[in-house]
């Protein structure tokens, strides 16, 4: 490896500090990167639009501001690649739909332009699924994402091309969106670091349903120290979102521990029965698990009760893909796929007691998993039922012998928490014997985050799984 991809693989806090002590410049930093992706790129399709020239005339800027010692933001001079769902002003944003493959959005959006106040490099977009439905990344307008650890098998979704720039080193930080593991899922496919916060914590804008928690957008990164950074710059208030959080963001940055002395952990292999999983997941993470009573925790079998669970996200689900997809199905089926017809379809099938009843129900969830965190700290699960699968397949029918009934039932691991409104992360949880990545899921009380990422970052410390790079020539 060259001295250039050395650090093109270093942590973002370690880059972060290398170039606001001039060590290295931010010029010097994104041609590294750009090298990379000219290299790396191609292959795994990870990055799906590039601006080399805007991303060099931004790094020349960061490099002049420093040298004018005025301030500068946590994220001065770090290369940046934006989810292709999210709008970037002046460059083009598609969705992954032919309907928008030459749109240019006028403005970023909050999360982009809150990216860019904390000084980062725009180089990008990262590739995405149709609409971001879905946890395979492929879509008509660009073709599929691979994964860096095993090429012609899927980087998950729907944030699937920034799990895969991360893991082969072509940017050091990326954002993305979860509703139903499209944070999580990708995470744990390519080993590297997702985040769904808590509801509220970093605010969507613009969005067509302020209240709605069942989507959220938030940090990925190598490290849990990396998305804490991100996170302390995405997170905080802001007016127009109706649910964000007033918290200040800024702790999200301190200094994280290595030991978890008194943590009370519950460990749900399969989510109280309630999910079939790969056997060759489930044995990968029963072998770290007693890394958490090594630091210190309490470690008992548990999980809270999810009834309801599926119901509540299956609903809600559908009722926000009516009222964001449903108009354009209708004017333009030919151009959207199957999955995203279906589900905007059940969507327009619900009576309002069908999404009454879910909300009743998701009241009741909610209150019996808050009650569950008051006997323990944190939930450990499976993030993915399933191992990385090939590319050409749409989505896993089957997972563990047990048929799946629609595209996103194979993601209950993931899609039963969103329900919940707690926080969750995927960190890396070990590999296979084959070789392929694991991801575990820790799950804390709601607005528990800070406690999310001190035990993810302890575990990570201790393990050393997120330090394995794929092997990529």
């Amino acid at each position: 490896m060259s001295d250039l991809d050395d650090l093109c693989t270093r942590p973002a806090t370690e880059l972060a500090a290398l170039v606001r002590d001039g060590e290295v410049s931010a010029r010097e930093l994104l041609d590294a990167h750009l090298d990379r992706i000219g290299r790396l790129n191609p292959a795994l399709n990870a990055i799906v639009t590039l601006d080399a020239e805007g991303a060099r005339a931004a790094a020349d800027a960061a490099d002049a501001a420093l040298a004018a010692g005025g301030p500068v933001g946590p994220l001065h001079g770090l290369p940046v690649a934006h989810k292709d769902t999210h709008a970037t002003g002046g460059m083009r944003t598609t969705w992954g739909s032919p309907l928008h493959a030459e749109t240019v959005p006028a403005r970023d959006e909050l999360v982009v332009a809150r990216l860019k106040a904390a000084g980062a490099i725009r180089v990008g977009k990262t590739n995405v699924p149709e609409f971001a439905a879905g946890s395979h990344t492929f879509n008509p307008v660009f073709g599929a994402t691979h994964n860096p650890y095993r090429h012609g098998f899927s980087a998950g979704g729907s944030s699937g091309g920034a799990a895969a720039a991360l893991a082969a080193g072509l940017v050091p930080l990326a954002e993305g969106s979860d509703m139903g593991g499209s944070l999580r899922n990708p995470a744990a496919f390519c080993n590297v670091v997702g985040l769904r916060p808590t509801p509220g914590r970093v605010p969507t804008h613009p969005t067509a349903i302020g209240w709605s928690q069942l989507s959220v957008q938030g940090p990925m990164g190598r490290t849990v120290a990396d998305v804490a950074l991100q996170l302390s710059v995405l997170a905080g208030p802001d007016p127009r979102v109706p649910i964000s959080l007033t918290d200040d963001p800024a702790g999200f940055a301190a200094p994280l521990p290595t030991e978890l002395t008194g943590l009370r952990v519950a460990w749900a292999p399969d989510l109280g029965g309630r999910i079939p999983v790969d056997p060759a997941i489930t044995a990968t993470l029963e072998a770290s698990l007693g890394v958490f009573t090594d630091l210190g925790a309490t470690v008992e079998e548990a999980c809270p009760d999810l009834r309801g669970a599926d119901e509540v996200f299956g609903v809600l689900r559908a009722w926000l893909f009516e009222a964001s997809y449903g108009d354009l199905v209708r004017r333009h089926p030919d151009k959207v796929k199957e999955t995203i017809r279906w589900n905007a379809a059940r969507g327009a099938e619900l009576t309002g007691a069908d999404v009454g009843r879910a909300e009743v129900a998701h009241t009741q969830l909610y209150q019996r998993v808050v009650a569950f965190f008051d006997r323990y700290d944190v939930l450990l699960a499976p993030t993915t039922q399933v191992l990385p699968f090939p590319v050409e397949v749409e989505y896993p029918t089957e997972v563990a012998g047990v048929q799946m009934d629609d595209y996103v039932s194979w993601m209950r691991s993931c899609t039963l928490i969103s329900a919940t409104g707690c926080p969750a992360l995927s960190v890396p949880g070990g590999v296979t014997a084959d070789g392929l990545p694991v991801g575990l899921q820790l799950v804390t009380a709601p607005r528990a985050d800070r406690r999310l990422l001190e035990v993810g970052h302890a575990f990570e410390q201790a393990t050393g799984f997120g330090r394995r790079r794929p092997d990529l020539g």
